[in-house]
């Protein structure tokens, strides 16, 4: 079981909210996360599922630190690394595709000499051939995802944060990225994989979070947690085709 082995992130009633306009929201404040507690485990897979809007990019952002929680704690194990895997995160648009990825293994851990050696293989997997040389600005959304995956995939930091990332692209590279990961998830990577598909979520994960609301609302087994979750989207769809018709 993943609880025995040892936690590698740890969020301790991460709430998250922001000044925002509109009687929709708490005496204009919008809660995106509320309460939230998460043990990550080394070497685990860790699911997280849910509509569009109820917090899931936002807890990949605060687990990376990119954002910081207005309430609670996020613990990282000293020296270990952590990338999020988003559509041009952090991607410099005037810098090419190699340059690009020989920052973002730098700025994983890699030495200069380490990052360079990396670029051979990242170009060769991301399937970018001659655009590898060209400025990132120019690429297609599927173009920037194949590179984000690969630099975070070949500079082999401790836990990957992919959001969506995986849905993006052409069915070809999909395929081949969900493999590689795999071989991944056997080995010792930990993984955060956010998505809205299910069954991929279920195949890949150990364990699976059900966000609603900015809150956890389900946790535990992939299959039983993406069921609940299946089932809960079907009812919201047919009950709202029946208030239309």
């Amino acid at each position: 079981m993943s609880e025995h082995k040892p936690i590698v992130l740890e969020l301790n009633e991460v709430s998250l909210s922001y000044h925002a306009g509109g009687k929709a929201f708490d005496h204009g404040m919008h809660h995106v996360l509320k309460d939230v507690s998460i043990n990550l485990y080394e070497s685990e897979t860790l699911g997280i599922i849910g509509r569009n809007g109820v917090g899931k990019t936002t807890l990949l952002r605060v687990m990376a630190g990119i954002l910081a929680p207005t309430k609670g704690r996020v613990k990282m194990e000293p020296e270990k690394s952590a990338s999020l895997l988003t559509l041009g995160l952090g991607f410099k648009p005037d810098l090419s595709g190699r340059d690009n990825a020989l920052l973002a293994a730098m700025l994983q851990g890699s030495t200069q000499k380490q990052a360079i050696s990396f670029l051979d293989d990242i170009k060769d997997f991301s399937e970018l051939g001659d655009s590898f040389n060209e400025p990132v600005k120019n690429y297609s959304a599927g173009m920037r995802s194949r590179l984000a995956f690969t630099t975070a995939l070949m500079t082999h930091v401790d836990v990957l944060l992919i959001d969506e990332i995986l849905s993006v692209g052409d069915a070809h590279f999909r395929g081949k990225a969900l493999a590689a990961m795999q071989g991944r998830i056997t080995g010792d990577q930990t993984v955060v994989f956010v998505s809205h598909m299910a069954d991929q979520v279920e195949k890949m994960c150990n364990r699976v979070i059900w966000l609603e609301h900015g809150k956890i609302v389900a946790e535990g087994d992939a299959k039983e947690v993406t069921s609940a979750y299946t089932e809960s989207v079907a009812r919201a769809s047919k009950a709202a085709i029946e208030h239309q018709a």
